[in-house]
């Protein structure tokens, strides 16, 4: 039906205007704003911004950007009383919308109100409709001009009458705004009492408002400057001029299937009254509540309680109440926090799906199961198991070309710094401890399979809102080949490099990331990652000292000794209209040294897949120009090198409801930092970087919903690094077997 529609508009030239009544014009969006006296680049870009959401109305809903279905099927279907004709049009159908709905008369007095607000008292604004061959559909074009702003001359604070008083005027003459040559901007100014009333409120004046600060601004003493005088507001209520301190404070714990009976004992921070039975140990809630009764009220205390609380993952619901106690003799706030059990256990899945026109299949799944509060102080236990399987298509039912990998994680974290005490840290901080066991087995047919084991012991804390640490302090891993073919025993034999990186060793690690993110102006997300891997210095160090030359052994078994580092950065813009364009870098080097040649094979890095480029399949391309020779049943075990970068690109855009469309360039590979004769074309040269970067562009599908996004792509190969046999840019050998598909959950990034 949908498809059968969308045929139709076409061949219909798309009548937009048929239902579209005498007199009026449909609205065909907004042409753009035109900056006049000063320029666009000259303005503030929060000016800018503001501007353009004021005026930036949607018109009629486009179907891929292009086809305005809803007003095709509302001009040209008609209402039915019945069947699937009537929910087709229910569903589907739209009304045009006209130019006196958008009333641009009304959004240019907004742009004057917003140039007002902004110090632009002389500025004017303009509208005029854009038609094209149909005069009965325009855009509409806005033209801005603004003049030069208005600046604060001579700046009045209050005066010292009294303790409130006070301590407005000492913060008031930190702001770096309240200062002469400043451009007048109510929301500057707005900020700049919203900043004072939150410090007041951390210094026990609680029920103190911004809007009990007044400014009073006069223009006629010096024309085109600003005379600011600040005022206390004439109905500022006694409540708001006191000064408070912490009282009692009382802690509820209620269990998630409610009832029990009550336990009451008293804590250092309060009372804390618990509903029995309950897994609970007492000393958490004096961990996570930050008041202190005799202690200047603050609301800083509120947030950092409700933050403490929230983090350990346990409660379904907190809330933390202030009242005023009429009956103190000095003026004090009685804290109530009431915290409701979640359910112990909780659940995750996570699933992704690759098919490739070479017939490769491939899908692979997590499963998580997670004990939010195992011992009773909000420690986490999880167990995560996980399989991937990829098998050929369309060559039999010969199983030796199935691919599989599956392993199981079990990981105690405590949501405390768990160190000796000569250690310093922040009492509460939001900190984390994980201990960790893992094991995988990996399967690569007409290969090897090969098992690895790790323990990791490390630390995650949170240095701001914005930044996370993670401080991986010791982490074993060992890997061992099960299993070899003939055929690869004779790879490895004719390549050293390759039989260095699988060989059976220890790798002992220490590494630590630092994460960035966050958004600004609710419309630019900056997300960075940076990390920093070092194994086995620490053990080379200590033979070294120990008098032991030449290869180094843990256990009898030799331990590898390489730096590894990763970088990632994400960006991502709002468009309006619930568009986005979002872009992403990624780089990583790896280089081994000391009691190793090679970096490990598992330590290596791969290009390709569901979250890089989505045109070729994991490990299908690199290192550099290298291919796998036609003989080479798969190359699984050497697609993998020491350096890697990829970009990605994807603008998202919606269809309907929680449904989004996507388009998408990839581009990216892997290389080696050391020449390997045996896999010509691999090694990193500055020359053929760009020329070396596998390409591939392609479209997809988002269904967000909530907490939940599934996700389809279908990746379209451009350029592939290695010789296919054609000339120019675009060398893909057949535009089918270039095609890649995608299922998974989540965003690419």
């Amino acid at each position: 039906m949908l498809m059968a529609a969308l045929v139709a508009m076409v061949s219909a030239g798309c009548s937009t205007t048929r239902r579209v009544e005498k007199g009026e014009i449909l609205y065909n969006g907004l042409k753009g704003v035109v900056y006049e006296n000063p320029m666009a680049e000259e303005l503030p870009e929060g000016l800018r911004d503001d501007i353009n959401d004021a005026v930036d109305v949607p018109g009629n809903k486009k179907t891929l950007m292009v086809l305005p279905l809803g007003l095709w099927v509302y001009n040209n279907m008609g209402s039915h009383d019945k069947g699937l004709k009537k929910w087709f049009y229910n569903k589907f159908a739209q009304e045009p919308v006209v130019v006196s709905e958008i009333r641009p008369e009304i959004r240019t007095k907004m742009i004057d109100e917003i140039l007002d607000n902004n110090g632009y008292f002389r500025g004017t604004s303009s509208y005029q409709l854009v038609s094209g061959k149909n005069k009965r559909k325009a855009k509409i074009e806005y033209t801005v001009n603004a003049g030069k702003p208005y600046l604060l001359d001579s700046i009045q604070l209050l005066p010292d009458t009294c303790c409130l008083s006070h301590a407005i005027d000492s913060l008031a003459r930190r702001e770096a705004y309240l200062r002469p040559g400043q451009r007048y901007s109510t929301d500057s100014l707005q900020a700049v009492r919203t900043r004072i009333t939150n410090s007041l409120r951390n210094r026990g004046y609680y029920f103190f408002r911004p809007e009990f600060i007044e400014y009073l601004a006069d223009s006629t003493m010096n024309p085109g400057n600003i005379a600011l005088r600040m005022t206390l507001a004439s109905n500022v209520p006694p409540i708001a001029r006191q000064l408070y301190r912490t009282g009692n404070v009382t802690m509820y714990v209620f269990r998630n299937a409610g009832g029990g009976h009550a336990d009451t004992v008293e804590m250092s921070r309060g009372t804390l009254i618990q509903m029995m039975p309950s897994r609970l140990r007492r000393q958490l809630m004096d961990e996570c509540v930050t008041f202190k009764r005799g202690k200047m009220f603050s609301v800083r205390d509120m947030d950092r309680t409700q933050s403490y609380l929230a983090r350990l993952g346990i409660f379904n619901s907190i809330t933390i109440s202030a009242l005023p106690d009429t009956l103190a003799v000095d003026p004090t706030i009685d804290v109530a926090i009431s915290c409701t059990f979640d359910m112990p256990l909780e659940t995750s899945i996570e699933a992704n799906v690759s098919s490739k026109s070479n017939s490769y299949l491939g899908p692979g799944v997590t499963l998580g199961l997670t004990n939010r509060n195992v011992f009773g102080g909000g420690e986490q236990l999880s167990v995560n198991l996980t399989g991937s399987y990829e098998w050929q298509t369309g060559h039999g039912s010969s199983s030796v070309f199935n691919s599989y990998e599956v392993g199981i994680t079990g990981a105690l974290s405590f949501p405390r710094f768990i160190a000796p005490k000569f250690i310093p840290r922040r009492k509460y901080a939001s900190n984390w401890t994980r201990v960790s066991l893992s094991a995988d087995l990996l399967n690569r047919p007409h290969y090897f399979k090969m098992a690895q084991f790790n323990a990791a012991f490390s630390y995650d804390w949170m240095s701001s809102r914005f930044v996370n640490n993670n401080l991986t302090l010791f982490k074993l891993t060992y890997t061992n080949l099960l299993h070899t073919t003939s055929e690869f025993d004779s790879i490895t034999a004719a390549n050293p490099a390759i039989a260095l990186s699988f060989r059976s060793q220890f790798i002992p690690q220490m590494s630590y990331t630092y994460s960035y993110d966050r958004t600004f102006r609710k419309k630019n997300t900056v997300r960075y990652t940076i990390s920093l891997t070092e194994a086995g210095n620490v053990f080379w160090s200590i033979y070294e000292l120990c008098g032991q030359k030449g290869e180094k052994r843990l256990f009898k078994t030799p331990f590898s000794q390489f730096i590894k580092g990763t970088a990632q950065v994400v960006y991502g813009r709002q468009l309006g209209g619930r568009q986005s364009l979002w872009t992403r870098a990624a780089v990583g080097a790896a280089h081994a040294y000391g009691n190793a040649t090679e970096v490990p094979y598992t330590e290596q890095f791969y290009c390709g897949g569901a979250n890089s480029v989505r045109a070729f399949t994991v490990r299908s391309i690199g290192p550099g120009s290298y291919r796998a020779p036609s003989n080479v049943v798969n190359g699984y075990f050497d697609q993998t090198g020491t350096f890697k970068f990829e970009f990605n690109v994807e603008y998202r855009f919606p269809i309907f409801g929680p449904l989004y469309g996507a388009t998408f360039f990839d581009s990216g590979n892997v290389w080696l930092l050391k020449n390997d004769p045996q896999r010509p074309g691999g090694e990193l040269k500055g020359s053929k970087f760009f020329k070396e970067l596998a390409t591939g562009t392609g479209v997809g599908l988002r269904l967000d919903i909530s907490m939940l996004v599934i996700r389809a792509d279908l990746g379209i190969g451009i350029h592939a690094p290695y010789n296919t046999g054609k000339h120019g840019y675009y060398n893909m050998e057949n535009f089918r077997k270039s095609m890649a598909f995608h299922l998974a959950i989540g965003y690419p990034f």
